[in-house]
């Protein structure tokens, strides 16, 4: 289901230059219901989620790392860390727009504290790509990452497919290219929620924002230690598979918003231009 909406170039600029004040956007998280239209609403996860990370080791000694079974030698190492730095940098100007999208479509941004993915938690991806491709470098495994810098819209059911289809088209305009585009509120198990990719016009780096409601939100949260055990090169098949049931069954009680099954990408402004390789430039 495509859902068009006229957004003028006046409120558009207001709100990113509101994004740009973090004094605004914290008046606005302080401000009344994010029910408001309009308005975004940063929260912190971390303040009512009771989900612990799992642990992980510092570098080696040699300039590696290692962590939960997995580990990256020196070489490796670094290049993940020089893609960190850029993930750093270029989060500084995604940010502005990726508030003021929330502010335009009136969504809560969750989570932003932790918009920056942790240098061991993307390393640990990193590891687990190499390990299950043996026949892919770390440059190629740093292509496939989508959510070193990440975010979380949103919305109550019933304002859900409305501000998704705004914020996407937002973002859209402002020259973020979308490079992927994954609704599984259609399917009939498992996680329920659309997770989007963007590559920055500026920094042609990928950013991930996800689109929830309050309900799939917390079913995140809940099977989050779930899905990190399945995912771990030491879980046996049959313990994956009692890991997916179980979140099959938590994501089953989540209420699908009328439309949501329909949402798809805004399509581009412009026609698609080749892009410049996503493969990172050989450190040193």
């Amino acid at each position: 289901m495509n859902i068009s909406r006229t957004v003028s170039r006046a409120a558009t600029a207001a709100a990113l230059a509101a994004a740009l004040s973090v004094g605004a956007i914290q008046s606005a998280a302080a401000a009344a219901p994010a029910e408001r239209a309009g308005t975004a609403r940063t929260v912190n996860t971390a303040a009512f989620t009771p989900v612990s990370a799992p642990v992980f080791k510092a570098p080696l000694d040699d300039g590696g790392w290692t962590g939960d079974g997995l580990s990256l030698n020196a070489a490796d190492n670094a290049k993940v860390d020089a893609f960190i730095d850029r993930a750093k940098r270029a989060e500084r100007s995604i940010s502005p727009q990726v508030r003021a999208a929330a502010l335009i479509s009136g969504a809560e941004l969750i989570g932003f504290d932790h918009r920056l993915k942790s240098a061991d938690s993307l390393k640990r991806k990193v590891a687990t790509s190499l390990l299950e491709h043996p026949e892919r470098d770390v440059n190629d495994a740093l292509a496939g990452i989508s959510d070193s810098v990440r975010y979380t819209l949103q919305w109550p059911d019933g304002r859900y497919t409305k501000g998704v289809a705004l914020a996407a088209s937002v973002l859209s305009e402002w020259g973020n290219d979308n490079a992927k585009w994954s609704n599984t509120w259609g399917r009939a198990k498992g996680y329920k929620a659309i997770n989007s990719a963007w590559r920055a016009p500026r920094s042609e780096h990928l950013f991930e924002v996800q689109f929830h409601t309050s309900a799939s939100k917390d079913a995140q949260e809940v099977t989050h230690k779930l899905y990190e055990e399945q995912r771990l090169p030491s879980t046996s098949p049959e313990r994956a598979k009692e890991l997916q049931a179980q979140q099959d069954a938590i994501f089953a009680a989540v209420p699908v918003p009328p439309g949501a099954d329909g949402l798809t990408a805004p399509a581009p402004l412009v026609p698609r231009l080749p892009q410049p390789s996503l493969r990172p430039q050989p450190v040193g």
